[in-house]
């Protein structure tokens, strides 16, 4: 179980019908984070709830997928190997791509990453742990078009 409070940020909201899954009109979710973990533990949780949830362990990686162009969510840690988070923010907004990102951090003291990429746009900056209510609040926020 994830879990601690955290403080909420507005909610910017999107469009994007092409993020979504045609047949069953559920938005796609695709989470990035390099620990197995925090992404398998996730994805449960987003599955639980009937979302479509793609996982992937690098920034790479998913630039590399069939995904990028179908993602309505990108729940993104802060801190990775190789791109990290907020490279990636900056790659897919140079790319004009403006999928709502929730980033997810360890390091609670990162007072800078966390400006920086609420003031280029993410939803949310969520410390780890987090709470599921908090993580599912934000990621119904960004996809409620769709229900």
């Amino acid at each position: 179980m994830l879990s601690v409070g955290i403080i909420v940020f507005p909610v910017r909201r999107w469009y994007f019908p092409h993020s979504m899954n045609i047949e069953t009109k559920t938005p796609h979710v695709s989470i990035v984070d390099d620990d197995e973990s925090v992404r398998e533990a996730i994805k449960s949780l987003l599955r639980s709830v009937g979302l479509v949830v793609d996982v992937f362990a690098s920034a790479e990686e998913f630039l590399r997928s069939d995904r990028l162009k179908n993602t309505a969510c990108l729940i993104l840690d802060v801190r990775m190997p190789g791109i990290n988070g907020l490279e990636l923010q900056e790659l897919l907004a140079a790319a004009h791509y403006k999928i709502p990102i929730i980033f997810i951090t360890a390091n609670v003291s990162d007072g800078e990453a966390r400006n920086r990429a609420l003031q280029s746009g993410a939803v949310d900056f969520l410390s780890k742990p987090f709470s599921e209510e908090t993580l599912l609040k934000d990621v119904y926020a960004v996809t409620e078009s769709w229900r």
